[in-house]
């Protein structure tokens, strides 16, 4: 969609901004008409949760998103979102103390090499 409207040629903070306005607008709409727009507790831990949601994930790495995306086409980009489980454990082994499994490690590699073949430059 960024790249076949005039979203193409905005950049990629504006695309941002439109995306995060109206799923705001969408979500707390649908909240409220489900019953689901009430707070019991905030902790710190859960203001920092929500901190790092709207700093991180949807504003930096959207950002980029975005900005990849108006010098990239979108289907040699997508592969790379096959990288989101592995920082997941990545980061669960560093911050939680988790371990990494041989498994693990096979299915990183075969998903690495996956990318790798995708991005990797055609036979001409």
């Amino acid at each position: 969609v960024v790249r076949a409207t005039r979203l193409a040629h905005s950049s990629a903070s504006k695309t941002l901004f439109y995306q995060l306005a109206v799923s705001a607008v969408v979500l707390l709409a649908l909240a409220l008409a489900f019953g689901e727009a009430h707070v019991d507790t905030v902790t710190p831990i859960a203001l920092a949760s929500l901190a790092y949601q709207a700093v991180v994930v949807a504003f930096v790495s959207y950002l980029v998103w975005f900005w990849l995306l108006t010098r990239y086409v979108a289907s040699r980009l997508s592969v790379f979102s096959f990288l989101t489980p592995m920082f997941g454990v990545t980061f669960g082994v560093l911050l939680l103390g988790e371990s990494f499994s041989l498994r693990f490690l096979m299915a990183a590699a075969l998903v690495l090499t996956g990318i790798a073949l995708v991005n990797a430059p055609g036979k001409r």
